[in-house]
């Protein structure tokens, strides 16, 4: 018997699967923190970021090390990356997907939905003070949580030249916690421990 990550999550629910039909990891990430392989990662809390050889890790931060931006870069290449709580019962990504389209359409950009390895994505082209710019839009849903990236650069428009950052992507870790949260609350990002002292210990010094 095969289950996707979803159906697996409610077998386990309703008391379907027994402890020999417990269905396997999946083949690739995003992965829920239950079932994710061992591999080197950056631990920023809610997100766990694969190292992969070129790709820089930039964030922003406030003062107490809360994160508020995620952006994974290689070349001319980037993935801004955010998280989300989404409901047990079912994937929030195509409503969160129409509803980024309308917002997109009503400011007078352009969006086509496509299919990609993922699932349906959005292809988007907005403009801005250097001209138009290309987006795509990629989200995965999982247990009680739901993944967005948004890819720029070459891999906007060729998801072959996304390369490194698709498999930050595929190598990514969620860890949603047991605590309830409204859907589609951004689950807490933090910087590790060690980057936040020397981050508040730089700031005392300005």
């Amino acid at each position: 018997m095969i289950f996707s990550r979803k159906r697996a999550d409610e077998a386990r629910d309703n008391g379907v699967l027994d402890a020999e039909e417990t269905p396997s990891a999946p083949d690739r990430g995003p992965y829920d923190v239950s079932e994710a392989p061992e591999a080197p990662r950056l631990d920023l809390g809610s997100l766990r970021i694969p190292a992969v050889p070129d790709v820089e890790v930039r964030v922003q931060a406030d003062p107490q090390g809360v994160i508020q931006q995620v952006v994974l870069v290689h070349g001319q290449n980037a993935l801004q990356l955010g998280v989300f709580a989404a409901p047990r019962s079912e994937g929030i990504w195509d409503e969160v997907r129409e509803e980024i389209r309308q917002s997109l359409v009503s400011d007078g950009a352009t969006a086509q939905e496509v299919e990609g390895e993922h699932g349906p994505e959005l292809h988007a082209r907005v403009g801005t003070p250097d001209g138009p710019t290309d987006l795509r839009f990629v989200g995965i849903d999982g247990p009680r949580w739901m993944v967005r990236g948004v890819f720029q650069g070459a891999a906007a428009t060729d998801p072959a030249a996304a390369g490194p950052l698709a498999a930050c992507l595929d190598g990514l870790v969620v860890d949603r916690g047991q605590e309830a949260k409204p859907v589609r609350e951004p689950l807490p990002l933090r910087l590790p421990r060690e980057v936040a002292e020397q981050q508040a210990a730089d700031s005392q010094e300005v």
